[in-house]
């Protein structure tokens, strides 16, 4: 099978998890500056979620840059990721509508590192496919980036009975380590298709 369909849908999805994001964010009923101040936690977790979900996207279209076709190993693995993205407005609105709480706060840090062990076995679904001497394999390599986010991601879960804000940090350590897209993959097939 092609791997149009597949790319076409995910898009798809991602440009409609977005809309549901920025649908969170009430407008309030006052036109000053100090209306704005209940909506900072909304838009903080807006901003943090909306980061995370363009940089999935981004790092799916790298990903699929090295794909010429899918089998249905890959279309679950798919789906398997975007099941979990598509919670991510859902705990984007819990945490922020409770001022970043513990428990909304530890369970979006569930939905990210689940995101982010669906996303790893959606790359060795297509390694799978591809073999073990594929552009993506070489690419990945060891991928340290892979290994660190979910140990990060289970730091901040766990901080969240500590202080909610500690977990904050852990995940927006995360998005910085991921915010510049992986050119792994973008020097690999660069490398490979070039005349």
């Amino acid at each position: 099978m092609t791997k149009t369909r597949l790319e076409a849908f995910s898009d798809g999805v991602f440009a409609i998890l977005i809309t549901i994001l920025v649908l969170e964010l009430k407008v309030p009923h006052e036109a000053d500056w100090p209306a704005l101040t209940p909506l900072a936690p909304v838009f903080l977790t807006y901003v943090l979620s909306f980061i995370f979900l363009g940089i999935y996207w981004n790092n799916h279209h790298h990903l699929f840059h090295t794909v010429d076709s899918v089998n249905g190993r890959i279309l679950w693995a798919n789906q398997h990721l975007l099941f979990w993205l598509s919670l991510i407005p859902f705990v984007t609105g819990w945490m922020g509508e409770n001022h970043f709480a513990r428990t909304p706060t530890a369970i979006y840090g569930i939905v990210l590192l689940c995101a982010g062990l669906a996303y790893y076995i959606l790359v060795h679904a297509i390694i799978a496919q591809q073999g073990p001497h594929s552009e993506l394999a070489a690419a990945v390599g060891k991928d340290m980036k892979g290994i660190i986010s979910p140990l990060l991601y289970i730091a901040g879960i766990g901080s969240t009975f500590v202080h909610p804000g500690i977990a904050q940090g852990f995940y927006v350590l995360v998005v910085f380590m991921w915010l510049i897209p992986d050119r792994r993959i973008e020097k690999r097939v660069a490398t490979n298709h070039s005349p």
